[in-house]
């Protein structure tokens, strides 16, 4: 450890030699200013500070800091080195800067399942979707909650007491008789409708319920699931990562038509919910290998309001080293990364000359999120740091370095702003009153249309808040021909478009920080 942590120091001082008198001389001449400036503070983020740690935090010494894996740990002390050069300290104490999230490496589970004496096979009638351990459960009443939708104006769990029961439900959101979705009252698909969003959108509401298993029916989806899972489970290859659970008798299912008509023969007309009396028996073997990994913290705390927090976010991981091949991720997300380090230098600085912030920052470098916004879950539905009902907004960073090539109108120095007024026009207001006054980037809002097919509002870790009702930010440049690929490589980087949309950020967080009142949440999402 000692002799990893020297590499790291060396390598931050060699970055950090050609800034130092850059910063001291800066500082000399804010310090003589009677009243804070953030145009002062904004001036040290520069492009060339931008380029020297992106070239080294996405080279192929960190290996795509996959996560848990050697590349990542090197990530995390590299962060790490960077705060406690800044002086900038842990929220965590004793000089802890790691949140360790525990994950586990699933195997593909299979389970033997039988209804009223009848088998089921696997990946031809049934797949295990979670099982935090092998178990065995067996049911003579199991409840059908139709849809399984539990929202603020429409739910199927309204009347019925599921706790401690295996329920079913179906794929798919009721309308109304204008041919309008009952949760939203809106014609367009909601996080209840269908696919990947629904399915952990209804797991979710099971186990709010006090559910202790979901059997859920999505014929189309289990045609691709089935498919996948089979293979893995025969290649020999690892499963995928997620949160280590806590609910270790919580399971999830999903099953076809044939099996979930075995369990409620209407089930495909029926939307009512109801016990179902049935003879259900599932033994389910699975093997998973625990992994952890750790999001980085660091803070400033508030000189006024300490109690209230605003969170900077970005994530840490990336792809790892596919076929010999290294998986840099210098835009996804070494851009928003270094972005942070930028801004905590930017605001340590307005610190030590006596214009630290008044609500606290908390810097978020999350893992993880390559592998299903795993760290930021973790941080908001696990253990928060701080409460979240004390955050006042988190700014997220993923992707902040390239253009979108499909992007033919507008200017060159333009970003992608997701969210910012799903829950807070406040926060939108700011957003857009600090661009016209510090740095007049063109702000498209393409993908916070709700129609937005990609679907990039629920992609990155800003959802996690989001969720959870805190306001949010999602700043990103769209995607490109590296996206994803080993060619995203830190030359490819357009540095000048980087430091102005880090700059963005910074002055918005400002504001966020400074101001009177904290941001107004004028809209709630369940």
């Amino acid at each position: 450890m000692k002799k990893l942590l020297f590499v790291f120091c060396i390598s931050a001082l060699i970055i950090g030699c050609g800034t130092s008198s850059k910063s001291n001389s800066t500082s000399e001449k804010i310090n003589n200013k009677k009243s804070a400036d953030p145009a002062d503070y904004a001036s040290t983020i520069t492009s060339a500070e931008l380029k020297e740690m992106l070239f080294k935090y996405a080279s192929d010494e960190f290996e795509g800091r996959e996560t848990g894996e050697k590349g990542q740990k090197m990530a995390v002390e590299y962060l790490k080195t960077q705060y406690k050069n800044l002086d900038i300290p842990t929220p965590l104490g004793n000089d802890d800067y790691f949140q360790e999230v525990p994950l586990e490496k699933q195997s593909v589970s299979v389970a033997q399942v039988s209804v009223n004496g009848n088998s089921f096979k696997s990946y031809e009638d049934q797949i295990v979707l979670r099982a935090s351990s092998s178990m065995e459960l067996s049911a003579d009443e199991i409840i059908f909650v139709g849809y399984g939708i539990d929202a603020d104006n429409y739910s199927d769990y309204k009347n019925i007491d599921v706790k401690g029961k295996i329920v079913l439900a179906k794929t798919g959101e009721p309308k109304d008789e204008n041919g309008n979705y009952m949760t939203s009252g809106k014609a367009e698909d909601t996080k209840w409708t269908n696919g990947r969003q629904s399915l952990s959108s209804k797991r979710e509401a099971a186990k709010e319920n006090g559910a202790k298993g979901l059997i859920y029916l999505d014929s189309n989806m289990f045609t691709n699931y089935a498919s996948y899972f089979q293979r893995v489970a025969t290649s020999g290859r690892s499963g995928r990562l997620a949160l280590k659970s806590n609910d270790s008798d919580f399971m999830m299912l999903m099953v076809t038509e044939s099996l979930g008509k075995a369990l409620h023969n209407n089930i495909m007309e029926d939307k009512e919910p109801k016990a179902i009396s049935t003879k259900l028996n599932l033994v389910i073997k699975n093997n998973s290998e625990s992994v952890t990994s750790e999001n980085v913290v660091a803070f400033i705390k508030g000189s006024e309001k300490p109690d209230e927090i605003l969170v900077i976010s970005a994530h840490l991981d990336h792809e790892g080293i596919k076929d010999g091949q290294v998986y840099n991720g210098a835009d996804d997300d070494g851009s928003g990364t270094i972005a942070i380090l930028e801004i905590a230098e930017a605001f340590k600085m307005a610190e030590k000359n006596g214009h630290g912030p008044k609500r606290s920052i908390l810097f978020l470098h999350v893992t993880g999120e390559e592998k299903g916004l795993l760290g930021s879950r973790y941080y908001t539905d696990i253990d928060p740091i701080f409460p979240l009902a004390n955050t006042v907004a988190d700014l997220n960073i993923d992707m902040i370095g390239r253009t979108d090539p499909k992007r033919k109108e507008g200017d060159r120095n333009y970003i992608y702003l997701i969210g910012s007024d799903k829950l807070s026009s406040d926060l939108h207001n700011l957003s857009e009153e600090v661009n016209k006054k510090y740095t007049n980037i063109e702000l498209d809002y393409t993908f916070n249309d709700e129609n937005d097919r990609n679907r990039y509002y629920y992609r990155s870790d800003h959802y996690n808040f989001a969720k959870n009702n805190v306001p949010v930010i999602f700043y990103f440049n769209g995607t490109h021909a590296d996206y994803h690929k080993p060619t995203d490589t830190p030359d490819k980087i357009e540095y000048d478009l980087l430091e102005n949309r880090t700059r963005l950020v910074f002055y918005t967080a400002w504001e966020v920080a400074n101001r009177a009142e904290r941001v107004v949440v004028d809209k709630v999402t369940k």
